[in-house]
């Protein structure tokens, strides 16, 4: 196990037998993650050996060292909130954009979304939001992807009873837009707007999940138009990667295709 290589394919082996309600044969470990039986049996004996897994009547299934470690886990992460995993993305999410970043949560029940918390840029010119501020979903970057994570018919039920304003004269209110932007937003996983909620501001996000795959909040990039404009691509996949990122810290184990290791 002393390769990048050998590491992903313990943790591929052990997601396997986590989600399997039955134990597992090696040809089936195989087939599910595309790798040769020969070098999945290397590291079954190992895990095999350390208690990591049990091996009983050819089949492989968590041993009591994995529920141990899971346990440990466990607590680790409740002694480490929630609150904190996200805010350590967010600055790194402000460090690598030099932007302010924001964290957004719907409001129960309501069309808006509240910023629970903000990191604000270094810059002279710089997108200033106060903790506590809500605004509209259907302006807003994060509020798209928020809606974007909601099952169509909920999205279809906001935007009827929707009444949107102009709050600037970019603002879209056409609710057939609206719901192109929101699907392109559903299949792209990020959201960008500009000059939609106010003059001369522009935003990119994309949803956080916990461990059941709720989204929990969206996080955001908010900068000067201009800026982003120039920058928007490089700042999608910024929001991208850090959102994913922090998903993953809390737990979230986001759906794959799995690809050959060989």
């Amino acid at each position: 196990m002393n390769s990048p290589q050998s590491v992903t394919r313990v943790i591929h082996i052990l997601e396997a037998l986590c989600a399997s309600p039955e134990p597992m044969g090696l040809a089936q470990l195989s087939r599910v993650l595309q790798a040769p039986k020969t070098s999945i049996a290397a590291l079954l004996r190992g895990l095999v050996e350390e208690g990591i897994v049990d091996l009983a009547e050819g089949s492989y299934r968590l041993g009591p060292r994995a529920f141990g470690l899971g346990s440990a886990l466990l607590e680790a992460r409740r002694r480490f909130q929630s609150s904190d995993l996200v805010r350590a993305g967010m600055r790194r999410l402000a460090e690598r954009s030099g932007e302010t970043v924001l964290f957004a949560v719907r409001d129960a029940d309501s069309g808006m979304l509240t910023y629970v918390d903000a990191i604000e840029s270094r810059k002279v010119v710089r997108f200033t939001v106060s903790v506590g501020d809500r605004r509209p979903l259907y302006c807003t970057a994060g509020g798209r992807v928020l809606l974007a994570a909601e099952p169509e018919e909920e999205v279809k039920d906001y935007l009827r009873q929707l009444k949107p304003q102009s709050l600037t004269a970019s603002t879209e209110v056409d609710k057939q837009k609206l719901a192109e932007i929101i699907a392109a937003a559903r299949e792209a996983g990020v959201a960008q707007t500009m000059d939609q909620a106010a003059d001369g501001a522009s935003g990119t996000a994309a949803v956080v999940r916990d461990a059941t795959g709720t989204a929990i909040g969206a996080l955001i990039v908010a900068a000067p138009s201009s800026r982003q404009q120039s920058r928007g691509d490089e700042l999608a996949v910024m929001v991208g990667q850090e959102a994913a990122a922090i998903s993953a810290s809390l737990g979230y184990r986001a759906p794959q295709q799995r690809t050959s290791l060989l």
